[in-house]
């Protein structure tokens, strides 16, 4: 069984819910305390186990690529005036098994077809991982445990595409794709029926949403090839997936053990800025 070694993050967005932040700023490089971002996505990566980041981007968003790449001059500045902490914290952004890569999405034609951009990345049948970076997952307060570590802990176990997913308030349920399947324990997986999007409350399946993790086997990229668009006109990740179970393949909804803060908009960054920086000293 191929081990998950690559996560495709797709950055390509214009941030329309962070501006006027965003106008001239890419949103995945707005900061959360002490780092952007994309910074905090990444070492969840990398804390899962996950060394081959593929960003699917587009013009304008060259300081993310920029921002995990050496900078000569600063170093050697900082160097010959002696501040090694701060050589060590730039170290730390970009450490040597860390292997980002870029590819272009040429034009918005949804997430779907943004993951497909990174198709001929990966090996044949090769699992790999989706990340949504507006969203951070964070551990509880006094804790390590990583979601996206265990999900593949368990695609190792059962080789079952795995969808992380929150519970949300029965009455909040008309703003997320909601998933059909029995309620699993925190940290463990339970197979998918379907997913539901904005369902009314009444008719939700249940109360857990989708949060923006996934691992998925080589098969949705070929799903993707030829898939035709859905909601929106775009070409949906999720129909991919609802394509993948009705072929038979497992599809398994993950209930997180973490925190979700949602920094695609301003009320959630502002959350996130606040709750983590408090956590981690800072005197607010």
């Amino acid at each position: 069984m191929t081990q998950v070694r690559k996560a495709i993050i797709p950055v390509a967005g214009f941030g329309t819910r962070l501006l006027p932040i965003s106008k001239a700023i890419p949103k995945e490089m707005v900061p959360v305390v002490d780092r952007p971002l994309i910074q905090h996505v990444v070492e969840e990566a990398l804390a899962a186990g996950i060394n081959e980041i593929v960003l699917v981007t587009r013009s304008g968003k060259s300081s993310i690529e920029d921002h995990f790449d050496a900078h000569a001059e600063l170093e050697d500045a900082l160097a010959s005036k002696g501040k090694d902490e701060l050589l060590a914290t730039l170290a730390a952004i970009a450490p040597p098994e860390l292997k980002i890569t870029s590819v272009r999405q040429p034009n918005a034609q949804g997430l779907g077809h943004a993951v497909y951009c990174a198709a001929h990345l990966l090996g044949q049948d090769e699992p790999f991982a989706v990340i949504l970076p507006d969203v951070l997952v964070k551990p509880q307060a006094n804790s390590t445990a990583c979601d996206l570590g265990r999900m593949v802990e368990l695609w190792d176990a059962s080789n079952a595409a795995q969808i992380m997913v929150e519970a949300v308030p029965q009455e909040d349920v008309y703003r997320y794709g909601i998933v059909d399947c029995d309620e699993p324990s925190a940290g463990e997986s339970a197979d998918m029926r379907g997913v539901v999007e904005k369902p009314k409350p009444e008719d939700a399946p249940s109360r857990l949403s989708v949060i923006g993790r996934y691992i998925l086997p080589y098969r949705i990229m070929e799903l993707l090839r030829d898939q035709p668009p859905g909601a929106g006109n775009e070409i949906q990740l999720t129909d991919a997936i609802d394509r993948l179970m009705q072929e038979g393949k497992q599809v398994q909804a993950f209930r997180m053990q973490g925190r979700t803060f949602d920094c695609g908009h301003i009320e959630g960054w502002l959350q996130a800025n606040t709750t983590l920086a408090r956590e981690a000293g800072y005197d607010l």
